[in-house]
């Protein structure tokens, strides 16, 4: 590692810093688009709600399933470094398409192709910042999802409002924008990041050096968080649709914009990290540190609770607007539990990696919201033909039944050496 790379910046290696605010701006342009996008579609493109929120979790599906492929690509042939440049190029691009409504499809799939380079390599290189058992490692990945959450706070601001008072494409421009501000960033912190490891050689595959062991408990941990998502990126789909009539967004004489509820969400990963934090801290000096499944468990038992709440506020208002704060608490509800999981589970996988396969096996997370994407899609074209009540108490139900074989997972003798205290 070079002098640079060993510097340290805020109790951190130097690189982590620069890792932060490249995803940061990456996710600057994903939110700021995902603000926007079905609002786009059923506004401007004349679409049903059903096929937008059909169209909505096939991009998001195939946005963390090409990161599968591109993540071997990584590790076998490409490097990190080139792979992060190349694919932010192409998503700058892709975003930019977005400005011209012919090429709405074109750029949706150009930013998915891609995010199938850029999204392995930024967090695989976080593992080699640190020495084998440094104690920062694994809080490391919560830091990094803050950076991930600037990103997405930002976003529903600038997008969203640019979007919502001068027309949608100037929104998909500033997500563009947002996209090669990162990429800079990247270029320009590249002496503070690790060196490249040594790639594999071509002949073996991936699924050879994972044990079937591991493999086992990847697809169950996979199969439950699938389960999850397809409530949790509801936040995204049906909620969003559903706030602009059912939640109250008025301020005396002001309406709050509906893109800027978006925010919420990573308004509160800001203020609940470092309050979680603490609080793992002092659980494992008391040695009661809970086991990373058990994390990721409870996580998903949160987000069945935040919309169990949700269903209930809309049942009790009986087709009337809900007030919104109570909105507020939702996203306060489901961002708790969201912290509780996805860090978890991306810092999970990572451990699970074998040398040289850690951008492949980031990928296999990232590829859970392939699939939970997809799940989510299919279940978001059931909103028309259900009451909100209805609806979201079934997303619950999907939560809760993650929670249940993430539990099920964290009692097993299978589950416990790969998933021991963070």
């Amino acid at each position: 590692m070079t002098a640079e790379a060993e510097k340290s910046w805020f109790g951190h290696p130097a690189g982590l810093t620069i890792l932060f605010l490249t995803q940061t701006w990456e996710q600057f342009s994903y939110y700021g688009m995902r603000a926007i996008v079905v609002y786009y579609m059923v506004t401007d493109l004349m679409m049903s709600q059903a096929k937008s929120s059909m169209i909505f979790g096939v991009y998001v599906a195939f946005f963390y399933l090409t990161p599968m492929l591109g993540g071997v690509i990584t590790d076998r042939w490409l490097g990190r470094r080139r792979a992060i440049i190349l694919g932010g190029a192409i998503m700058a691009l892709g975003h930019f398409l977005l400005t011209f409504e012919p090429f709405f499809y074109a750029g949706l799939a150009v930013i998915v192709v891609g995010n199938g380079f850029f999204l392995p390599a930024i967090p695989a290189q976080i593992g080699d910042l640190y020495q084998p058992g440094d104690p920062r490692h694994a809080g490391a990945y919560n830091i990094y999802y803050v950076g991930i959450n600037i990103g997405g706070f930002l976003a529903p601001f600038v997008c969203g409002t640019l979007g919502e008072l001068y027309g949608w494409h100037w929104g998909f421009g500033a997500a563009g924008v947002g996209m090669l501000a990162g990429l800079l960033l990247y270029i320009l912190g590249g002496k503070y990041l690790p060196a490249e490891p040594v790639r594999q050689p071509a002949v073996k595959t991936a699924r050879t050096r994972f044990s079937r062991r591991i493999i086992l408990l990847m697809l169950a941990v996979g199969f439950a968080t699938t389960l999850f998502r397809g409530a949790y990126q509801q936040v995204g789909n049906t909620v969003a649709i559903w706030l602009e009539s059912g939640v109250d967004r008025g301020i005396g004489d002001l309406s709050i914009p509906m893109t800027w509820f978006q925010a919420l969400n990573p308004l509160f990963v800001f203020a609940l990290t470092p309050l979680l934090l603490g609080h793992w801290r002092r659980r494992a000096a008391a040695g009661r540190e809970r086991p990373a499944i058990g994390r990721m468990a409870l996580g998903a038992a949160l987000v069945a609770l935040s919309f169990a709440m949700l269903a209930a506020l809309a049942a009790i208002a009986h087709g009337q607007p809900i007030l919104w704060p109570w909105l507020v608490a939702f996203f306060a509800v489901l961002t708790l539990g969201e912290l509780y999981i996805l860090p978890t589970g991306l810092y999970l996988f990572d451990r699970l990696a074998p040398p040289g396969s850690s951008a492949f096996a980031i990928a296999a997370w990232y590829g859970t919201i392939f699939t939970g994407s997809l799940f989510s899609g299919w279940v978001g074209t059931a909103w028309s033909a259900m009451s909100p009540p209805a609806f979201f108490l079934l997303l619950a139900g999907c939560a809760l039944a993650g929670a249940a074989i993430l539990g099920l997972l964290g009692r097993s003798d299978h589950s416990r050496p790969e998933s021991s205290a963070l």
